[in-house]
């Protein structure tokens, strides 16, 4: 038995909701396993709390995180939580988390869903991974942009070559552990940038390159930021692992899960060398919370991919299980057709998809 100490932040909006599944998931698959035992301990952070006390994320909070042996998080921000220059609250706990922690590789799947009607059905199969680089790039001006006179405001983009190596690097070593394109099957990592007019994506570009060298057994391929939008929609079979600079990886990985059915379905991880926090891409939805009807299935997949980098940073096969059978007892779900909440066309409450996928864990094992 394997024990893990999982601090989890509900969040704002549809957090709680979506996160009570989730853990109740988690709880209920790794106790059937019996392999693998979870220790959940939830702490209040975010934009109700801000709204409540004036802080997201207290110290205490923030040290249980670093304590945790992973992250779990729901949706974070309201939009009337708002610092004075207009930026919205839920980023002083994401980006804390993002930099402090070096997480410093955003990891967004995207793929097609068996029995699941999405923008591209009639398209080449979509399964792919977009690595975004996560804390640096243009993001890294936030809280350090100038405005003058409210007459001229600037931020500035930042390129090292570490952090751009990092990102580089863990884009590979997916890609070593997929099954590649599904066009060919060919293990392959792209670079998306703007190399043709700007000196800071040329330069992410030439470390990309130099890291590539040394992953001859995967290939290396380049595509400019806009060309990539109309590929992601006419060609998606042509991405196998994407690696992109913080702004660009953060709109393309959006723009890949509404190819597929939307956010609803759209996991991440927020991973370092030490710690990693794991998240839907979505964001609080306020209108919805409170009526039961949010999907959860991203913040489930998310959990699984939890459970996924716990298996590789342990070397731990119980946890890759659960992970596996997490997700294939979502696909089995969205096959079937009969619970789905309304985002997909259908009327399930968000405690109704929950049991689902519980159930058809069950039937699995």
């Amino acid at each position: 038995m394997t024990d893990y100490r999982i601090a989890v932040l509900p969040g704002d909006g549809i957090g709680p909701e979506i996160t009570a599944v989730a853990t109740e998931v988690l709880q209920r698959l790794t106790a059937a396993h019996g392999g693998i035992s979870l220790h959940l301990d939830t702490h209040d952070a975010g934009a109700t709390r801000w709204l409540r006390e004036g802080t997201v994320l207290t110290d205490e909070t923030y040290d249980a995180c670093v304590r945790a042996d992973a992250i779990l998080m729901g949706a974070i921000g309201l939009p009337e939580a708002r610092h004075p220059d207009g930026r919205e609250v839920n980023g002083d706990v994401i980006f804390r988390l993002r930099f402090d922690l070096d997480l410093y590789a955003g990891i967004r799947p995207v793929r097609s869903w068996p029995g699941l009607t999405s923008p591209l059905s009639a398209a080449p199969p979509v399964d792919y991974v977009v690595v975004r680089e996560n804390v640096e790039g243009l993001y890294a001006s936030r809280t350090g942009g100038c405005n003058v006179r409210e007459e001229v405001a600037t931020d500035t983009i930042v390129i090292t070559a570490t952090g751009t190596r990092k990102v580089t690097e863990q884009a590979f070593r997916l890609a070593g552990k997929r099954a590649g394109r599904p066009r060919d099957g060919r293990r392959t990592v792209t670079c998306v940038d703007k190399a043709n007019v700007l000196a800071s994506y040329a330069f992410f570009r030439r470390v990309f390159d130099r890291v590539a060298e040394g992953h001859p057994d995967i290939g290396a391929e380049h595509v400019y930021v806009d060309a990539m939008t109309a590929y992601q929609v006419q060609q998606p079979d042509m991405f196998d692992v994407v690696v992109a600079e913080n702004m660009f990886g953060d709109i393309i990985s959006d723009l890949a899960a509404a190819t597929v059915g939307g956010l609803g379905l759209a996991a991440s991880g927020d991973v370092g060398d030490r710690h990693a926090l794991f998240q839907p891409a979505h964001g609080s939805a306020p209108t919805i919370a409170g009526n039961g009807v949010a999907n959860p299935i991203a913040t489930v997949l998310s959990a699984a991919m939890m459970l996924d980098w716990l298996a590789d940073r342990h070397a731990d096969p119980a946890a890759a299980e659960v992970a596996r059978l997490i997700e294939d007892a979502v696909g089995d779900v969205l096959a079937e057709g009969r619970v789905r909440t309304p985002d997909l066309g259908g009327t399930a409450s968000t405690v109704e998809v929950g049991a689902a996928i519980v159930a058809a864990a069950g039937r699995r094992r």
